[in-house]
Parts: structure tokens; C-alpha cells; sequence
């Protein structure tokens, strides 16, 4: 069992920033890719950010420039930096996290609770 803890959503006006965090505990041997990923009313999830164990990246065409994703592998923990936020990127964020048990097992996902981003003035 994994759990994910997400933490720094709230509201922010426009052209503010926010530091989303998420921390992943429970039976983990290896994490793999770690990523953000958010979902608006009547809108589909969608994938925002992603980053890979030895720390490739890569963002949706609507974040490229503003948003930074970044891990601390010591600590499980995945970080979503925003800047620049305008209203399009309202939304509940999600956590998502790609690990391993042991040395053996398939790669399994958990997502955290999400977390809302409100973006108005």
C-alpha cells in the first residue's frame, strides 16, 4: 500500500505563483516516474508535467516555460513549481506516482487526492 500526500494548492491570483508537494510513503522499493496531472470541471484529465527517475522532464504545450516539476528522491517527494498562472490552469492537480515493491515486481500507479488550484482575482 502506497499513499500520497499532496499539499500547496489554494487560491492565487493571476500572474501569482504556487508550489504544489507530494510525498509518497508506504511499501516502496523504487520509485520510476513521478508526475502532475489535472483535471478542470467538465474537462478530462489531463497530463501536466512528468519526470523520470534520472530526472527527465516533460510538460503539456499549455505549461512549457511557466511550471517546473522536480523530485527529491531522498524523501519520495515530487514538486510542481508554477508561475505565471492565469485562469486556464484552474483545476484540481493530481499526483501520480509509478513505483516498484521489490527488486521483482511490475511497476504499479497510485494517485494522490488531489489538490485545488484556483486561479482569479
Amino acid at each position: 500500500q502506497v499513499q500520497l500526500v499532496e499539499s500547496g494548492g489554494g487560491l492565487v491570483q493571476p500572474g501569482g505563483s504556487l508550489r504544489l508537494s507530494c510525498a509518497a510513503s508506504g511499501s516502496i522499493f523504487s520509485i520510476n516516474a513521478m508526475g502532475w496531472y489535472r483535471q478542470a470541471p467538465g474537462k478530462q484529465r489531463e497530463l501536466v508535467a512528468v519526470i523520470t527517475s534520472v530526472g527527465s522532464t516533460n510538460y503539456a504545450d499549455s505549461v512549457k516555460g511557466r511550471f517546473t516539476i522536480s523530485r527529491d528522491n531522498a524523501k519520495n517527494t515530487v514538486y510542481l513549481e508554477m508561475n505565471s498562472l492565469n485562469s486556464e490552469d484552474t483545476a484540481v492537480y493530481y499526483c501520480y506516482v509509478q513505483y516498484r515493491i521489490d527488486w521483482r515486481s511490475a511497476h504499479f500507479g497510485s494517485w494522490g487526492q488531489g489538490t485545488q488550484v484556483t486561479v482569479s482575482s
